[in-house]
Formats: C-alpha cells, sequence, structure tokens
C-alpha cells in the first residue's frame, strides 16, 4: 500500500456544490466560508463594482472615452486622437463625392468603436477602501 494525498474516490460533483477557491475542498454553493481554510465570501467580493458597460458604451458617443472609463488608456487615445480624425477626414472625403451621403460612413464606425468597448475587459481595478476618514 502506497501513501499519497489524492482521495481514494473521486468526490461527487452536483449543481449545489462548489469548490474552495483556496483550498478545493467541495462546499455548499451558498457557503459562507470554508471549514477547511480561511477562504470567505466577502473576501473575494471586489471592494467596488466593475466598470458600467453601458456607461462605457454612452461615453463612445465621443469615441475613445469609453475605452479610457474601462482602463484602456492608450488605445482610447489613440482612436480618440488618431482614429477619430482619420475616420472624419475620409468621410468628408467621401461626402464631397457622393453628395453628402459619405458622411453616413461614420455610423458603423461608431457602432464598431461601441461594440468594441462593450467588449474589452475591464482593467479598472478598485481601489482599497479606507474608511471614514476624520
Amino acid at each position: 500500500m502506497e501513501y499519497t494525498d489524492a482521495p481514494t474516490e473521486p468526490q461527487p460533483f452536483s449543481a449545489d456544490m462548489m469548490q474552495c477557491p483556496y483550498c478545493g475542498t467541495m462546499l455548499p454553493s451558498n457557503a459562507e466560508a470554508c471549514r477547511n481554510c480561511d477562504w470567505t465570501r466577502e473576501a473575494t467580493k471586489p471592494a467596488e463594482p466593475k466598470a458600467s458597460d453601458a456607461m462605457a458604451i454612452l461615453l463612445s458617443i465621443i469615441p475613445g472615452l469609453g475605452h479610457i472609463y474601462k482602463g484602456h488608456r492608450i488605445m482610447g487615445a489613440i482612436i480618440l486622437f488618431l482614429i477619430t480624425p482619420t475616420a472624419i477626414a475620409f468621410a468628408i472625403l467621401a461626402s464631397i463625392a457622393s453628395a453628402g451621403w459619405g458622411i453616413l460612413m461614420l455610423i458603423p464606425y461608431w457602432g464598431a468603436v461601441m461594440l468594441h468597448v462593450w467588449a474589452i475587459e475591464d482593467r479598472v481595478t478598485p481601489t482599497p477602501d479606507e474608511g471614514e476618514q476624520y
């Protein structure tokens, strides 16, 4: 007989069970703390919510601001100061050649920027809560 830390039989897994994120112990899905280690549900909950996707999309009315809001500062600055003026210049050029209809090329551009800002992950990190300062 060999000594091993592995369980002798696989632990049953069901929808009403979850693994502890620290030690892997099976817990009920509504557990507030692990009985095997010091994990608590409050410890892993972020202090602040993630950046709002709806707010980022609304800020993308000015392309690039939604990216800056979600923490993608360099990408937002590139969109705001380089890509958007270039898109506007090409739309104006196309509108001259098409009796004004070329300006409608900006609508898919704005839609694509809004879709991109909705799809990217947040880089906004929650700040530590220092409590009330007197």
